[in-house]
């Protein structure tokens, strides 16, 4: 195993695994040396984060895997994405006469609660396409569970800015609130429990158990409206991932009900129509030409995406090379455009975590899980250890809208694990947390990588910026002054954020050079890559 010096790089010629935490890529790493194949890897990996990551991910959440199975020679995309109950509706939350939900009932408490997908995945996953037994993957994490997690600066900090949360929603069992500090072992028995009791009898001890009815209790105490037909119905989907591809390397990325993946392709698609890499990196010209090819994608987003079930997404529009070259027309270096969509139509034919695994045997993994919020709802239910997610804030507020909530529905995402190939071979798995900032920030590491010829550990660490509907432009503190203030006296209205800041997402990537696998954890985060 490489990378015990401490680097958040790591290099190998046999497996790698880049995650937001170095006990999960240890983890990951030594699953890969007892033969294990990347999605064997992935399951152990995945379910350690959601104990040594439990302010951003867990099993009361869910996720996406985008990934190259190279036993089957074909891209695959599996869908884990928690799923409103049954009773949701727009009327379910008490909403202003600013059209805004009153309080915070739709991102705390029952009433924020989507039904968690992650146990399914991982399970699918691993039956599917893994070779190892859930008993051997789990394992890790469970006596994590029981032995503790350090407690990083990072999780202190979540940890007591989520404390008054917690104390509302207080059950027995619950491992977070009690007061640490940094340096501190958080063990969580409760949680252990749980995931011993899943390694036994697989997913059906989460969806259709007992575990199911004290999870639904608590969830409906805390005012959630949940039926134990709204766990034993939820299912995993296996959809066709998005593809495009950008000057000579195909883009594999997440589909609907993930917006990430077909934005992503859009922005660079209409990037593609411009010199990029002659331009001064971080140039006037540069930021500019980012944010407002930003805030096209970001109008397109709004209008058009949503849970595919419920409503008609002109994907093939969206990812027209056409339609890019049309959006492409209408910048103009010298205006700051509003944010307005196009019509894709014509051309038919938000605090997670990540990440990276690449295996000998040439299957590569990319997947983002999230609870949404950190430490997500706030309800941890009796006795469970299971910080439930609070997946409905992704909904939109009011009725008629392409992501209005509906019983059964997908909340939207921008989640967006991607793998990069060059002439059918790997080049990059990567991916990022980050709500809306994810496909922003997805598309500044691979044009760092593509347009400017960084290396991963530069593309990654590189500063960052962020534009939307609302014409801001934010900004990490490390991007020239006089360039900002040469936008902002053009009329662009800025936000500046800290020299490395988590608002801008925590990449996890792994790139091929020269037959060696380079992993990069972000330093915006706790992780660490690891190779075998």
């Amino acid at each position: 195993m490489t990378n015990e010096n401490g680097s958040r790089t790591a290099y190998s010629n046999t497996g790698m695994v880049a995650t937001a935490h170095y006990e999960a890529s240890k983890i990951g790493a030594q699953i890969l040396d007892k033969g294990g194949n990347a999605f064997d890897a992935a399951v152990a990996v995945g379910f350690a984060l959601g104990v040594c990551e439990p302010n951003a991910s867990g099993i009361g959440g869910g996720g996406f895997m985008t990934a190259h199975c190279a036993t089957e020679k074909r891209n695959i995309f599996v869908d884990f994405r928690e799923v409103a109950p049954m009773s949701a509706k727009p009327t379910m939350w008490k909403i202003g006469n600013d059209g805004e939900v009153i309080g915070k009932e739709k991102e705390e408490g029952g009433k924020s609660i989507c039904v968690p997908g992650e146990v399914a995945g991982f399970c699918y996953i691993l039956e599917k396409y893994g070779t190892m037994s859930l008993q051997e993957v789990m394992k890790p994490a469970i006596e994590l569970a029981q032995k503790g997690v350090l407690v990083t600066q990072l999780l202190y900090e979540d940890l007591k800015s989520n404390r008054e949360k917690f104390a509302r929603f207080a059950e027995d069992g619950n491992a977070y609130l009690k007061d640490y500090r940094v340096g501190d072992l958080l063990p969580n028995p409760a949680l252990a429990s749980t995931l011993s009791k899943i390694a036994r009898e697989g997913a059906d001890a989460f969806y259709r158990s007992d575990l199911t009815d004290i999870m639904i209790k608590s969830i409906n105490k805390h005012g959630g409206d949940f039926t134990k037909e709204d766990f034993a119905n939820y299912k995993v989907r296996e959809l066709t991932p998005v593809t495009g591809s950008y000057r000579g390397y195909d883009i594999i990325s997440s589909p609907p009900p993930s917006s990430g993946g077909t934005h992503i392709i859009e922005i660079l698609n209409i990037l593609e129509n411009f010199e990029v890499g002659k331009l001064a990196y971080h140039s006037e010209e540069h930021i500019h030409l980012l944010s407002e090819v930003f805030k096209m994608c970001f109008a397109d987003r709004a209008k058009y995406m949503g849970d595919p079930d419920f409503v008609k997404i002109p994907l093939k529009g969206l990812l027209s090379k056409k339609y890019a070259a049309m959006r492409a027309e209408s910048y103009d270096f010298n205006k700051i455009e509003p944010a307005t969509p196009g019509d894709p139509f014509k051309f038919e034919s938000c605090d997670t975590t990540h990440f990276s695994i690449a295996d000998k045997y040439g299957n590569l993994v990319a997947i983002t899980k999230t609870i949404s919020a950190f430490f997500g709802s706030g309800v941890v239910p009796e006795n469970t250890g299971v910080v439930m997610n609070c997946q409905m804030r992704g909904f939109f507020t009011g009725e008629g809208k392409s992501n209005s909530v509906s019983g059964g529905k997908k909340p939207l995402s921008s989640m967006s694990p991607t793998i990069i190939l060059k002439d059918g071979q790997p080049f990059a798995v990567l991916g990022t947390p980050g709500g809306n900032r994810i496909i922003t920030t997805m598309v500044q590491v691979i044009s760092n990588l593509i347009d400017f010829g960084m290396d991963m550990e530069s593309a990654v660490e590189a500063p960052r910026l962020y534009n939307d509907v609302m014409n801001l432009l934010h900004y990490e503190a490390r991007i020239n002054e006089e360039t900002i203030k040469k936008l902002i006296d053009r009329g662009q209205e800025c936000k500046k954020f800290k020299d490395w800041d988590r608002f801008f997402g925590g990449v996890q990537g792994i790139i091929y050079q020269n037959k060696k696998m380079i992993g990069v954890a972000d330093s915006r985060r706790d992780g660490r890559a690891v190779g075998c």
